[in-house]
């Protein structure tokens, strides 16, 4: 398949979908560069059979998707976005068209191709090599220890359909794709036609690299048409894009008759808020004005978490004012390709309208104090032709005015306004009705404490930025994968990536009820009750040999109080109630001398261990230790470690296996319970 380049004659995007490329029934809609105004593509989707492209995810590529485990997913993740990185330069440029500078292309393409690693190394290190995940501990629902209960992940068996907005058109579809493709489920993209061009050279590269599964990853350029028809109760649906689009979607009668999971990233009246502390001249004060100058200016404004509500005391609101306008002044607009400028176009000029048509709304609020909303001097273009507009910074002296609270211009706008009091300032951040953002700006840690927890409720995510933390800082506007990216109320409901919530988000959990063999042999992970084998010791088997089950039970040894006294002294820790007979009998806990917790966990190494050369190459750590039976001289202990989890690590020659330790007195007692991780050599 050739690649779209721009050329004289607009190319006609094909879309990507039942296995190959298909070209629309019709010419298509022209998209235009957002800096020149020429055409540089064509877009419909007309004639595509849409029902077909969904079944085809479902029969093709969910079956090779769930056929892979978790970590075998991860590891194709980590190779596409090392293949992707070797393309960037070509995305960058491409990003041009959009009216993207090329740090804005950065923020884009390096951000997905970021969320693409960053969901592999999430796979590899917090899931089993496995095709499920068992989800939380192992529950008793009987005395005896014979019925139990766990959670189970299991991928839906449907298609995850992505409908995206213009501003992202790289980091977009990565990030929704990313945890749904860790999880086992395709993906459908439908991008934003402003910007369409660049996704359908994304996915021609994924699908040029031959790294992924057929049927893994389709793409629609064009409208929806009837794609939402199509639904079945196993697909899920992610909406970026305007709340009003967004109700339209999640009312759908196929979305609402088969209860079709439904995330939503929508309209955001993101704020940031300077602390009183920060007064001219501190480093915070500096903070805040870059914070919101660069809101304002990466992507022209046009990202869902840029500062759209900026409050300060009322006391710095001049001061704040003077700042922001000495900046946003040295900030040249204009063809992203010429070397001085720093901020670009809108995506389209029916973009540009739009902001004009907000500004208005948000003019009655308060007053412009920089920019021209309807004129700008720009580098090496022609401002008709292209989509720029002037930064534009208000200032509104009443707070409670509804429109600074109520209207988003999706564009380089933001809003100046003064608060008195902490009071006041969570009040006005709840007046935004949900947001994907917040930022507060302070060395006051107690100011901090109170505005994040009255805001917590209405955002998705909070920065508190100070001197410490700036320097790491990634920024108001960046989402993380690891953090959820989302919102209540206005902003959506939705969360996207927040790590394993976002791979969770397309997988059923299902509490299964068992015996504990059964639930073993489900989960893929040994559970107590379950049965054990013991013969050979397990520490002298390789990862090809070992099995979950293989089990060592050794001892018993005997406590003494010559071993609690040299422990004590060996270590220092003389704790009373290991070292005082008279204040130890006093302890309402003990009634006498124990010995120390970890001298128990240390002489049960001592037992299970097989101290020869071998397989096992090193303990890399405990988990989950609790000390249950306080141990006194003359108990007997005995110990059993059983291989519980057994996870081969891509690309080592070595895997790691988590065992069971439950060391006992000589009543059956447990004394001690906790998870023994090694390091095992595959072979030898």
């Amino acid at each position: 398949m050739r690649r779209f380049v721009v050329t004289g004659v607009p190319t006609v995007l094909p879309s990507y979908v039942s296995g190959g490329w298909r070209r629309p029934s019709d010419d298509g809609t022209p998209v235009r560069d957002a800096v020149t105004g020429h055409d540089v593509a064509r877009i419909s989707a007309s004639g595509l059979d849409l029902g077909a492209a969904l079944e085809h995810g479902r029969r093709t590529g969910g079956p090779a998707l769930r056929e892979l485990t978790f970590h075998q997913r991860g590891a194709l993740l980590k190779a596409l976005a090392s293949h992707l990185r070797e393309h960037r330069d070509e995305l960058y440029s491409l990003s041009a068209h959009t009216g993207a500078t090329r740090g804005d292309a950065k923020f884009d393409v390096d951000g997905g191709i970021g969320t693409l690693f960053a969901y592999s190394s999430l796979a590899r290190r917090e899931l089993p090599d496995d095709t499920v995940c068992a989800d939380g501990p192992v529950l008793p629902l009987g005395k005896g220890g014979t019925f139990l209960g766990r959670h189970l992940l299991t991928p839906l068996h449907g298609v995850a359909v992505q409908i995206n907005a213009f501003n992202f058109p790289v980091w977009g579809p990565l990030e929704k794709f990313a945890p749904a493709f860790v999880a086992g489920v395709p993906t459908l993209v439908k991008p934003a036609s402003q910007t369409a061009y660049l996704t359908h050279r994304l996915v021609e590269l994924i699908v040029e690299s031959g790294l992924l599964p057929e049927g893994a990853l389709q793409l629609v350029c064009g409208g929806a048409g009837d794609l939402l028809d199509h639904l079945t109760p196993q697909d899920l649906v992610s909406f970026t894009g305007s709340a009003d689009t967004a109700r339209r979607l999640r009312a759908h009668p196929t979305v609402v008759r088969h209860s079709v999971r439904f995330n939503a990233e929508a309209d955001s009246l993101n704020l940031s808020a300077l602390g009183p502390d920060a007064t001219p001249g501190t480093v915070e004060f500096d903070l805040y004005v870059d914070s919101l100058v660069t809101e304002m200016t990466v992507k022209a404004g046009q990202k869902c978490t840029a500062i759209r509500r900026a409050f300060v005391p009322a006391e710095l609101i001049d001061d704040v004012e003077q700042a922001v306008a000495e900046r946003l002044a040295a900030v040249p607009v204009g063809n992203p390709a010429h070397p001085d400028v720093r901020m670009g176009a809108l995506a389209s000029l029916e973009q540009r309208e739009e902001v004009r048509r907000s500004l208005k709304a948000l003019r009655d609020a308060g007053r412009v104090v920089f920019g021209d909303p309807d004129h700008v001097d720009v580098v090496d273009a022609d401002p008709e032709r292209g989509a720029f507009c002037s930064p534009v910074l208000l200032r509104a002296d009443d707070p409670d005015r509804a429109e600074p609270h109520e209207v988003e211009a999706f564009g380089p706008v933001s809003t100046l306004m003064p608060y008195r009091s902490v009071e006041q300032l969570v009040d006005l951040a709840a007046r935004g009705q949900g947001s994907l953002a917040g930022s507060v700006v302070t060395a006051d840690a107690d100011f901090a404490r109170a505005v994040v927890l009255g805001a917590a409720p209405w955002h998705g995510r909070l920065l508190v930025l100070d001197a410490d933390d700036a320097g790491e800082s990634t920024g108001h506007g960046s989402p993380l994968p690891h953090l959820v990216h989302g919102g209540p109320g206005r902003a959506g409901g939705g969360q996207e990536l927040a790590g394993l919530h976002g791979v969770a988000h397309h997988m059923q959990r299902t509490s299964v009820q068992a015996s504990p063999a059964v639930l073993s042999a489900v989960t893929g992970e040994w559970v107590a009750g379950a049965p054990r084998r013991e013969g050979e010791h397990p520490f002298r088997k390789p990862l090809s040999r070992l099995r979950v089950g293989d089990a060592v039970v050794a001892g018993p040894r005997t406590v003494t109080s010559e071993d609690i006294a040299h422990f004590a002294e060996f270590t220092g820790d003389t704790f009373y109630a290991h070292t005082d007979e008279q204040a130890a009998a006093e302890n309402p806990l003990f009634g006498g001398i124990v010995a120390h917790g970890y001298l128990v966990v240390s002489l049960a190494a001592g037992l299970f261990v097989s101290p020869e050369p071998g397989p096992v190459l090193a303990n890399y750590g405990l988990e989950n230790l609790r000390f249950l039976t306080p141990v006194k001289p003359g108990d007997s202990l005995t110990v059993t470690l059983t291989a519980k989890r057994i996870t081969p690590r891509t690309g080592a020659d070595y895997g790691e296996v988590r065992w069971d330790a439950d060391v006992t007195n000589a009543e059956g007692e447990s004394v001690a319970k906790y998870d023994v991780l090694t390091l095992v050599a595959k072979e030898g």
